[in-house]
């Protein structure tokens, strides 16, 4: 059974879609061991405690320093003994020793097909602004995991999502989030916690069944 912490800053939609997916049995072999947020008032931990969930909040306001508030906050995440950390729009800056501890452990969602429109400054609408902008064709989202860079750890899956004319920022958002982000943040964490997830010189190898039922590197 996998353990899972999931962290998050606010309304936590992709907590939702995580938690609904394990009582679903869409993610198996896999039990929700805790919820962080660095936001007192995000209805993520509404939504943890809906589900019987353990919660806790971790804001570096109640912090004299940055030091102080990692080490709270690494001892927080330790105190759930997760086998995985999933980041699902946790707007902090990750402590260089939480993500050395937990190489290849931590997962993050990110609204946009990497490497496009990722790194420092684009997150939440940020990122659906700079692709209306830019005027592309086709949107998406990725899960990866968390290395010391900024959404450049290996990729785990992708899905992509059609932009369209005349979408707005947060029409664009939501599209993005319902056909993509709440469907592959699940499935990558049912993968993993079945052994289905390998790194290897910087990239993923994914082994699943093929529909001819035999195993395949994908």
């Amino acid at each position: 059974m996998l353990n899972v912490v999931v962290m998050v800053s606010g309304g936590g939609t992709n907590l939702q879609a995580i938690i609904d997916a394990v009582e679903a049995g869409t993610i198996t072999n896999t039990r929700l061991a805790g919820v962080i947020s660095n936001n007192k008032n995000a209805y993520a931990l509404e939504r943890a405690a809906q589900h019987g969930i353990p919660a806790a909040c971790v804001s570096p306001k109640d912090f004299e320093n940055r030091g102080q508030f990692n080490q709270k906050l690494l001892e927080t995440v330790d105190g759930f003994e997760p086998d995985l950390v999933v980041l699902a729009g946790f707007l902090v800056v990750i402590p260089p020793e939480m993500t050395s501890k937990y190489r290849n452990r931590m997962i993050n969602i990110h609204p946009s097909l990497i490497p496009s429109f990722c790194g420092t400054g684009y997150y939440g609408l940020r990122v659906h602004e700079a692709a209306l902008a830019r005027g592309v064709k086709v949107v998406g989202a990725t899960v990866h995991f968390v290395d010391e860079g900024t959404d450049t750890g290996p990729i785990i899956l992708q899905k992509a999502v059609e932009a369209r004319q005349g979408d707005t920022p947060k029409e664009l958002q939501r599209r993005v989030m319902e056909q993509a982000e709440w469907k592959i943040l699940p499935r990558a964490i049912d993968l993993i916690a079945n052994g289905k997830v390998k790194v290897e010189n910087g990239k993923t190898i994914i082994e699943e069944p093929t529909r001819s039922g035999q195993e395949a590197s994908l």
